[in-house]
């Protein structure tokens, strides 16, 4: 019998008391002592309980019958099993690990981290093959030239540094006039645009990393200041009323109500896809990324908080998915689909986001994205935009179950979570975002147990008149004698 399945059986168990007793005695077994410090760590076999452990969610949101236990009572219960099924896993971890990286040798740690799984190679498809399983994920940052949407000198530099990883994704890049709507954020859809792309998508070739585009349509989520036609498009005509944006300019306003989209005009919103996806081959990318997450055009349609249309894009699960699906079959005439991925965010609340048959909806587009072949699927399952507790959550386990293919776990990693989350069969890879901007060789320090920096204040996230500060303003760790590999 499974760990898993062994857990279920303890939960559903009439001697509940008892469970409680004998797991507090493993929490407090001496050689387990840290493990009860770092109940994280508990990802390798039980991995959507890692969640709700880390995040005090409702326990309820992934095993109704544990509503009645406690945080405690319920790492008791992971511990006991754990601890009975894979101690020499539990050791390790526990031993290694600290949230900052710092609590070992390189020496000592190198002999850890060397049969780390996060390390090893990844095949994305038979002619793309990642050198390790960390990705710097898509971060808005904001910092490219603000009237022309043009990459700058700056933003090399910045993806340079960041090359240790084994895939980067842009951030977000809007993919055309009507996609665009970040103060200061890039876009792909002009010569001179792609002219600089292709410098720094050579740039960081040159230091041996592969790249992928993410493709950005911001839909109601970006403002009438950015269009000729003053208006923005969605699923439907809905108006994201809990946030504000930065117009063209870069004051801070409200959001404004949405134009929907005619069916007939569908078709051209695909094509723009494509049409920056063509653009995105010449200038070198190695793959593209649909940017389905977070509230944006394709999560619009996804959802149906946002979708209240009543033609052949808007009611069932299949109709709500056409518009992805015809996203990834435009972008599958100009990349192979081994170099396509695309990124979902079924428990989000960013932009107004959160419906009540998320789960079945989000399951849905899991398995019949699995139809293209698919580089992969990247799945938000943390919180680090808030998280809607309107259905069932839905964790990257969930997602691996569910498509055929590989898939990456983002949101408020470590590394050892990471690590877990990959040794467990949730994740074949992970992306990192908040941690890569103020360390620069993130892959490099998580390989050599070298101290990690704090993710940096949130006025650096993306503000464009931060300029460099807490952008290029982070430097690559020096190691010590003591510390060198």
């Amino acid at each position: 019998m499974s760990s898993v399945a062994k857990f279920n059986n303890v939960l559903i168990s009439k001697a509940r008391e008892e469970v409680v007793r004998d797991a507090l005695q493993s929490l407090f077994h001496s050689e387990y002592i840290l493990l009860a410090e770092y109940i994280e760590l508990m990802v390798p076999m039980l991995y959507s309980l890692y969640l709700v452990v880390l995040f005090h969610l409702p326990v309820s949101a992934y095993y109704p019958h544990t509503a009645s236990m406690t945080a405690h009572e319920l790492q008791g219960a992971v511990i006991t099993i754990l601890v009975a099924e894979t101690p020499s896993i539990i050791i390790q971890f526990a031993k290694c690990h600290t949230s900052s990286n710092i609590s070992q040798t390189t020496a000592t740690m190198s002999s850890v981290t060397a049969d780390y799984k996060l390390f090893t190679p990844l095949e994305l498809s038979k002619d793309l093959v990642l050198e390790n399983r960390i990705v710097y994920g898509p971060t808005t940052r904001a910092r490219s030239d603000i009237e022309t949407h043009v990459p700058l000198e700056r933003n090399i530099v910045y993806y340079e540094q960041r090359a240790g990883a084994g895939l980067l994704i842009s951030e977000g890049c809007g993919i055309s006039e009507q996609g665009f709507g970040w103060h200061g954020a890039p876009a792909l859809y002009t010569d001179e645009q792609e002219a600089k792309w292709k410098e720094l998508v050579d740039r960081v070739h040159a230091k041996g990393a592969k790249i992928f585009l993410q493709l950005w349509h911001m839909g109601r989520q970006s403002h009438p200041t950015f269009h000729p036609s003053n208006e923005v498009v969605s699923a439907s005509a809905t108006q994201y009323e809990g946030g504000t944006t930065r117009d063209a300019s870069g004051e801070r306003t409200g959001f404004e109500k949405a134009r929907a989209l005619e069916t007939d005009e569908i078709a051209e919103v695909v094509e723009m896809y494509r049409q920056c996806a063509i653009r995105a081959k010449r200038a070198g990318f190695d793959g593209v990324e649909v940017h389905g997450a977070n509230g944006y055009l394709v999560d619009q349609f996804l959802q149906s908080t946002t979708n209240k249309r009543t033609d052949k894009y808007g009611g069932s699960f299949e109709n709500r998915y056409r518009f992805l699906h015809e996203i990834v079959e435009a972008l599958k005439t100009v990349f192979p689909a081994g170099r396509i991925g695309v990124r979902l965010s079924p428990n989000g609340v960013f932009g107004g986001m959160g419906s009540k048959d998320n789960n079945e909806m989000f399951t849905y587009a899991f398995n019949r994205l699995s139809e293209h072949g698919l580089a992969y699927l990247a799945m938000l399952d943390g919180f680090g935009f808030g998280y809607s507790t309107e259905s069932r959550t839905l964790t990257a386990f969930d997602a691996k179950k569910a498509f055929k293919g590989n898939v990456m776990a983002n949101n408020s990693y470590t590394r050892d979570t990471a690590e877990g989350a990959i040794r467990s069969g949730a994740a074949d890879f992970v992306g990192f975002a908040r941690l890569y901007m103020s360390n620069p060789d993130l892959a490099e320090r998580f390989q050599n147990d070298w101290p990690v920096n704090p993710v940096p204040d949130y006025k650096y996230f993306w503000d464009a008149a931060m300029g460099d500060k807490g952008y290029n303003s982070f430097e690559q760790y020096k190691p010590t004698v003591e510390q060198q590999p």
